[in-house]
């Protein structure tokens, strides 16, 4: 069994945001943002939350360390953003484990939530025959739960 940090646990960093306009391209033929295009959004979100923490995602993958990808994602629609909206964009980590993590992220209109998700993410590595799953660096993993003890396992 994995051991997990959940984000009631250690000192989780805050919730990150972004801020998103909705431009034509986003929407549908009724001027509705196109159901996945949220997930591009939370996909942003956690790319810049990434970098603001150092950790640049195309870098890991240069670098042949890894990179992050997408397993698992569970949202639910509950208002339509439009054209012209400025939309805020949340991730918060609600589970971390060495080789994968779990965010909730959110989209706003102002207080009003449009969109919920969970999103699960791995690490995988570069492999003789493509990627294999693998443990996410140690500097890394401490970054993003907020824990330097993380840093030593």
């Amino acid at each position: 069994m994995k051991a997990k940090t959940t984000a009631g646990s250690g000192n989780p960093p805050p919730a990150f945001q972004i801020h998103v306009r909705v431009y034509w391209e986003d929407t549908d033929a009724g001027g509705i943002v196109f159901y996945a295009n949220y997930l591009r959004f939370m996909e942003r979100a956690r790319t810049e939350w990434l970098r603001s923490l150092g950790h640049g995602q195309e870098a890991a993958r240069q670098s042949g360390g890894g990179m992050f990808v997408v397993s698992e994602t569970q949202v639910r629609y509950l208002r339509p953003a439009r054209l012209d909206d400025w939309l805020t964009v949340t991730v918060r980590v609600v589970e971390a484990g060495k080789a994968s993590m779990v965010f909730d992220q959110k989209v706003l209109r102002g207080d009003e939530v449009l969109t919920e998700g969970q999103i699960r993410i791995g690490w995988v590595q570069p492999g003789p025959d493509g990627f294999r799953p693998g443990r996410i660096p140690a500097d890394m993993l401490a970054a993003l739960t907020g824990d330097p003890a993380r840093d030593h396992n």
